[in-house]
């Protein structure tokens, strides 16, 4: 898969709702339950962080119950990491940070690699490698202006997804600063955290990106 075409199924899997939902903890039996509601709120990718519990068998059932989503793999630190994934049925690879050997392997596997970058440096060298889009991490020590001032050096198709400390209440700031799309964590999905509120957290989420005429964000 050639770098262009990575960014292409990346910015179809965000054109519907620009938001990746990283649901670390998940555990395996509660997964595909997990993962519907979060399609049925318009959710498109969803990534199991590697420090889940049994992350391997999560992505196994996501990928085989939610052929329309773009499941991946978060927190995939090693080259062994990425085959292991890839075998285990990921599509996308998410790391906080930028390791050449990750994205490589990624790429030559013709997965999607969206590696933690948190300067220009960073940036560019991870793009070099045929990264699909920047996962910006973590975005609480990155302001809406450094966004702005990153997003003015990249080619305008560039994916800038800030990941850490995204909030409803600020996400607003950070988007019209250039931000494509946003990883939604914590205040997504929390370990224990029942399908009922997961899917009332998806709604208000989606509801607050698209702008939802009478939408209240603050409540499901």
């Amino acid at each position: 898969m050639t770098a262009s075409s990575a960014h292409d199924r990346l910015a179809a899997a965000l054109a519907p709702l620009p938001l990746v939902a990283i649901l670390r903890g998940l555990r395996p039996d509660e997964s595909v339950a997990i993962g519907s509601v979060l399609v049925d709120a318009g959710w498109r990718i969803v990534e199991v962080p590697l420090n889940s519990p049994e992350p391997l068998l999560s992505i196994a059932a996501l990928a085989d119950a939610l052929p329309d989503a773009l499941v991946g793999a978060g927190t995939v630190l090693t080259a062994r990491d990425v085959h292991e994934v890839h075998a285990a049925g990921a599509r996308l690879v998410v790391a906080p940070n930028f390791s050449a050997d990750v994205v490589r392997e990624a790429v030559g596997l013709g997965m999607i690699a969206l590696p933690g970058v948190l300067s220009a440096s960073e940036a560019f060298a991870a793009l070099a490698e045929g990264a699909a889009g920047l996962k910006l991490f973590p975005a609480e020590m990155v302001s809406p202006a450094a966004v702005k001032a990153l997003r003015a050096v990249l080619e305008p198709a560039t994916v800038v997804l800030p990941v850490g400390g995204i909030t409803l209440e600020n996400m607003g700031a950070y988007r019209a600063a250039g931000a494509s799309g946003f990883g939604v964590g914590s205040s997504l999905y929390k370990p224990g955290a029942s399908v009922e509120a997961v899917a009332a957290a998806a709604r208000r989420w989606a509801a607050a990106w698209h702008g939802t005429p009478g939408a209240d964000p603050t409540r499901a």
